[in-house]
């Protein structure tokens, strides 16, 4: 019996599961994903390994990005005679696992696309009514991430479109069958669970106990538009996202020749902050020198994979205007395990933005401060910051008690 067959047979064993709580997903995910680089045409072996390479050669791995992911396309358009999915010979000329195996020898983590609908979103195989016997395959090749799409799923229109606008139950209804597949082999193999269901029937309440991230919106597209319509809509479910489960706000569009560099430290930024996966998705043989330094900022990171994992949201400072729906508000503030991070945004207009520590969640009360901003590297002590910043830039502060007085506790 090949090991194919072995995870499969375990499979058929009745499971009886609450969540997917197996012990990954304690931070944010860090890596790449291949659809906003060439679509279908980057699902194959040649891009997982030469991005495999980059991270190593740009510094990326050292600085916890580990994911190489490939999205859709990676298979060719129908199952095999024994109904499993078949990776396109053009693009994987040695299989799946060769790629797996050589990727985690370079210390880093391997991950596929697939899709709750019988077609994934591109027209290739769906998983569903093959759950059981795709994980068992995901499995044997050694996969750790499984982005599971939501395209072509139980619809009341017929034929299913791609895109059902009335379905015939909700996410949760077809997300569940995968969710126990991945729990019937956490004892085999850990899969980080990713959920693509585009937000809908409002998984961050969820999301949880199916999966280890979730998508809460609709497609990043690599404009203005988008980063302000998700980042805004973060805030309001920021207490969603923690260890094991976090809000995802898509892959980093970065590189977009739509964003302007500030456009692009506040795209990085706040989805740091607030605490979303940090995937990249461009060609990282093309990537500018200004987007590399944004990508290997070393603090924001730390603030992102800080051990809490606890989100960043906004808030308001007396005298300040009330947030408007769908814009990116200036005050934000998120607890850290030694301090907060505030981040001041320039979302609307450019201009001088100030905060007084005493009015920061988190911080209050007396006492010496000392703080630190991550884009400018400026440091300081006092009671408050002030940055002038540009139109759509942002600055990001990590603020901590002052040495003289680290024995009194920050919260």
């Amino acid at each position: 019996m090949n090991s194919w067959q072995t995870v499969l047979v375990a499979l058929t064993i009745p499971q009886v599961v609450s969540g997917l709580d197996n012990g990954i997903g304690l931070k944010p995910h860090m890596g790449w994903s291949s659809w906003n680089v060439a679509q279908c045409d980057a699902a194959s072996a040649k891009y997982a390994l030469a991005t495999a390479d980059k991270f190593i050669s740009l510094g990326l791995r050292d600085l916890g990005y580990e994911y190489i992911n490939i999205d859709d396309c990676w298979s060719t358009k129908s199952r095999d005679s024994a109904g499993r999915l078949v990776p396109d010979p053009a693009k994987w000329p040695n299989g799946i696992k060769a790629v797996t195996d050589r990727i985690h020898s370079m210390g880093l983590k391997f991950g596929l696309y697939g899709c709750a609908g019988d077609k994934t979103c591109a027209g290739y195989p769906g998983n569903e009514g093959h759950e059981r016997s795709d994980v068992a395959q995901l499995v044997s090749w050694g996969v750790d991430f499984w982005k599971y799409d939501n395209c072509y799923t139980p619809c009341r229109q017929n034929p299913r479109p791609q895109t059902c606008t009335s379905p015939a139950g909700t996410t949760k209804t077809w997300y569940a069958p995968m969710r126990d597949a991945i729990l019937g082999v956490q004892n085999t193999k850990k899969l980080h669970f990713n959920l693509c269901n585009w937000g809908r029937d409002e998984v961050w309440t969820w999301g949880a106990s199916y999966g280890h991230s979730w998508r809460m919106s609709v497609d990043n597209w690599g404009d203005w538009a988008s980063v302000e319509r998700i980042g805004s809509a973060a805030a309001g479910i920021h207490q969603y996202s923690g260890p094991g489960g976090f809000n995802d706000l898509d892959m980093l569009y970065l590189g977009s020749s739509k964003l302007n560099v500030n456009q692009e430290r506040l795209h990085f930024g706040l989805w740091a902050i607030t605490k979303s996966p940090l995937v990249l998705g461009l060609d990282l043989d093309k990537i500018s020198n200004s987007t590399l330094t944004i990508v290997r900022n070393k603090g924001l990171i730390d603030i992102n994979q800080d051990s809490l994992g606890k989100a960043a949201t906004t808030f308001r400072p007396p005298g300040a205007a009330a947030p408007v729906g769908g814009k990116i508000y200036p005050y934000w503030a998120g607890p850290l395990s030694d301090g907060v991070v505030i981040g001041l945004c320039a979302g609307t207009s450019a201009g001088t933005y100030s905060v007084n520590f005493k009015d920061v969640p988190g911080l209050g009360g007396s006492g010496a401060y000392a703080w630190k901003e991550m884009y400018t590297g400026q440091t300081g002590n006092g009671a408050s910051v002030s940055f002038s910043i540009d139109l759509h830039d942002m600055r990001v502060i990590k603020v901590t008690k002052a040495a003289q007085n680290k024995e009194k506790a920050l919260f």
